[in-house]
């Protein structure tokens, strides 16, 4: 029998109101990409043997894992929802659901709504920075019906997440908005006529996607955070897509500190799906 994970949207649940929120949007995922929904929750076996009876957080992780049911179910109905609780990290948890999953979901644990410098060791920076697939780090505050935004540099990392982005902007009947920032002191060779290319090749193959492209010049964090404030997801490529998966580019980092709006980090897709055919 295969994995719960194998194919899944799976995502992290914890105790708190910011969780089941992103339980919600990670069931909206999986109903747009029709995907099984997996909820995971890591356990703590060291807390739990420190109080008087070991049933006791077990159950009190069972019933957390009940009320995130209860919510996938509201937010989507006809998603498939499995659960399963582990021992350990869910850092490292999530990192190994991500090596068959579709998806990995997590919360922002408050970094969006923090002005501090946020650690590299918050979970979300982690899973982002060393999972197998995209991840996607949602917000408490659900977002507009904006469009899916997503930035481009024209590496082979963001020519793959603007693949990405063109399917899930079809399956959500979403427009897309396309952004390519180019810093004032670069003047790469035709920079200005890249993403109109990459656009035009994607947009021949989803021709039910408006499609809507601006090459920029200014700061790529602080152009594609403000462009975020109206849109429903932000998508970004990690960047930094070594064997050890453990980089994430500036801009993604940024996105991920400050972007109001959900935010996918697209990794872990083949290049090759970025050029089209």
């Amino acid at each position: 029998m295969p994995a719960p994970t194998h194919g899944a949207v799976v995502v992290g649940v914890g105790s708190s109101a910011e969780d089941l929120q992103v339980v919600r949007t990670a069931a909206a995922e999986a109903a747009v990409h029709d995907r099984p929904l997996h909820l995971l929750h890591a356990f703590n076996w060291a807390a739990a043997l420190e109080s008087f009876s070991v049933s006791g957080p077990r159950a009190a992780a069972e019933e957390l894992l009940e009320h995130a049911g209860r919510a996938a179910a509201e937010a989507a109905p006809t998603v498939p929802v499995t659960d399963e609780i582990v021992e350990g990290s869910p850092v490292e948890a999530l990192i190994r659901a991500s090596d068959s999953a579709f998806l990995l979901a997590i919360g922002d644990g408050g970094m969006a709504g923090c002005a501090a410098c946020v650690p590299a060791d918050a979970p979300a920076v982690q899973l982002a920075a060393r999972a197998g697939c995209p991840v996607l780090v949602g917000r408490l505050e659900p977002p507009p019906p904006g469009p899916v935004l997503v930035g481009f540099d024209a590496s082979d990392s963001s020519r793959a997440t603007l693949g990405y982005a063109f399917d899930c902007a079809e399956r959500r009947g979403a427009r897309l908005l396309a952004i390519h920032v180019v810093e004032p002191n670069q003047h790469p060779e035709g920079a200005d006529g890249l993403l109109d290319q990459a656009v035009a090749r994607h947009a021949a193959r989803h021709p039910r996607v408006a499609a809507e492209c601006h090459t920029i010049r200014g700061d790529p964090g602080a152009v594609l955070v403000e462009q975020s404030r109206s849109a429903q997801v932000a998508m970004v490529g990690a960047r930094g897509d070594d064997p050890l998966r453990s980089m994430l580019g500036a801009v993604s980092q940024t996105l991920l500190y400050h972007s109001p709006a959900p935010v996918i980090v697209v990794r872990g897709l083949d290049p090759d799906d970025g050029e089209g055919s």
